[in-house]
């Protein structure tokens, strides 16, 4: 069952954004049963062979990841050699088949012995027995619990967390379908956090103390390296620019964006022609930056001399970043780097992430906005994102052209990663409705985001937690499969009660 976010995104965007290559998470297999079995009951060994490669094509519908088949472990001596070819393979997760019941030895030593994030699969093939004819060998073909609170409990007595489990069955299980291609998400955004390569240039603005981020401890937590870039990298780009390439990037800005006549807001003017020439060249200049560093995502802040054309490029990336973070490469505005890990995170699970703070509340209809200036993900606009020329960029330096849009209506998730004061990180996750409405036309994004059991208590709640500033906004509920990352991560997290 593929991910709907990703569906809508394709058939809606694919003509004017160009997404990034899909992650191909390499995910590990292995199923366990007990050796005693096999002599007792004739084909037994080759039916659980055979529920195993069930498993495995269903691993390969849910998900485009690279499928390593250890075979089976049915003795302690198994477990033992398997150790050293899991650790070996470079994995991002691990599912354990529960082929039937498998005596402990066969699992403590792996998890003792391996740090990859392990899920236990016990699908049984059967939804029922037929009592009638019921046999060992019906029950032992369908015993693929029977070990699950055995290896829950030595997992515990070897220091480890008690890991995930999908139970289900093995054929027609909706639920247990959409559990596997959860855990193939989980494993790309695993990949991914591991080899990212995140951009950083410049500082948080105005010394924002909560955005502030050791690079060195962002690689230790995360496993991502920080690239730290320079400004007239992305100016050198801009001034090398040609007319050949400018004129087919302003058309696909006009073609994938709305301009129109501003409303209400004095600062906000018709896209000029001359704003729509700097975003396109720009937009140029990223493009080739991003390119030729090899990154995955960038946090920038820069100022650049007044009347330069540093501050002139650093002052319009918005738009450009905008359709690369819709692209798949999140672009984070204030330099700041954990709410880049934030939309990094969301946009491998398939559901979006842009830039986010909290705008004013609506005391009278119970929401708050949600939104901020700068890049966004555009590939989670509702209808048509706009563009508006800005006489200046409130509480920055320059003007030029805005990104206007609400995200789109339904659930949304939201993740805040803030550092602790032990030097750690903590994930602090909310589910709420993005509502229908309208928005403030100043060529920002703002989302009316509606949170139970109301916006004051829910407010409190947030931020009792410590969160940071800014935070990533996604489509969807999908907080328990951002904690489950966080656990696989080793951080601290916390969901914020409704």
């Amino acid at each position: 069952m593929k991910n709907e976010y990703l569906n809508e995104v394709a058939s809606e965007s694919q003509s004017t954004l160009q997404k990034r290559k899909t992650t191909r998470p390499r995910i590990g297999v292995f199923g366990v049963g007990y050796f005693k079995y096999w002599s007792q009951f004739d084909g037994l060994l080759d039916a659980m062979l055979a529920k195993q490669t069930v498993f495995i094509e269903k691993i390969q519908r849910n998900a485009e990841a690279e499928i390593v088949d250890f075979g089976l472990v049915d003795t302690v001596q198994k477990a033992y050699e398997l150790v050293p070819r899991l650790n070996a393979a470079n994995l991002d997760l691990v599912f354990c088949d529960m082929l039937t019941y498998a005596t402990s030895n066969t699992f403590g030593v792996v998890i003792k012995n391996s740090n990859i994030p392990i899920v236990l699969v016990a699908l049984q093939p059967d939804k029922a027995m037929d009592y009638s004819r019921a046999s060992t060998y019906m029950q032992l073909y369908n015993d693929d619990i029977c070990a699950l609170p055995e290896f829950a409990g030595v997992a515990v007595r070897m220091g480890k967390p008690v890991p995930e489990m999908i139970i289900g069955t093995l054929h027609d299980d909706a639920a247990a379908e959409a559990e596997i291609e959860e855990y193939c998400r989980i494993a790309a955004v695993l990949h991914d956090l591991k080899t990212a390569r995140i951009g950083h240039i410049g500082h948080p603005i105005e010394s924002m103390l909560d955005m502030h981020s050791d690079s060195t401890m962002l690689t230790a937590h995360f496993g991502a390296h920080i690239v730290q870039c320079e400004a007239h990298e992305i100016v050198t780009q801009y001034e090398q620019s040609t007319p050949e390439e400018i004129e087919p990037v302003k058309e696909r800005i006009l073609d994938f964006f709305d301009t129109p006549d501003p409303v209400s807001d004095p600062i906000s003017e018709k896209l000029r022609d001359t704003d729509l020439e700097v975003a396109a060249r720009v937009t140029v200049a990223l493009e080739k930056f991003i390119h030729e560093r090899g990154l995955d995502g960038l946090a920038y802040y820069y100022e650049g001399p007044d009347n330069s054309v540093t501050r002139t490029v650093m002052s319009n990336l918005i738009v450009g970043n905008s359709l690369l973070t819709g692209a798949g490469f999140p672009m984070c505005g204030e330099s700041d780097l954990k709410t880049c890990f934030a939309m990094l995170i969301m946009e491998r699970l398939g559901i979006g992430g842009s830039f986010a703070e909290f705008h004013p509340v609506d005391f009278v209809e119970d929401f708050v906005l949600v939104g901020h200036d700068g890049p966004h993900n555009v590939a989670i606009a509702e209808g048509r994102p706009v563009l508006r020329s800005l006489k200046k960029y409130h509480g920055k330096p320059g003007f030029g052209a805005g990104v206007e849009f609400k995200i789109k209506e339904g659930p949304i998730t939201m993740l805040s990663i803030n550092s602790t004061y032990d030097g750690k990180f903590k994930f602090i996750i909310a589910e709420g409705e993005s509502i229908e409405g309208a928005i403030p036309p100043t060529g920002n994004t703002n989302t009316r985001g509606f949170f139970k059991p109301d916006v004051r208590t829910f407010l409190k709640r947030w931020m009792k937690e410590g969160p940071t500033h800014h935070f990533a906004l996604g489509v969807g509920h999908h907080a328990a499969t951002i904690q489950k990352i966080a656990n696989y991560l080793n951080l601290e997290s916390v969901i914020i009660a409704q």
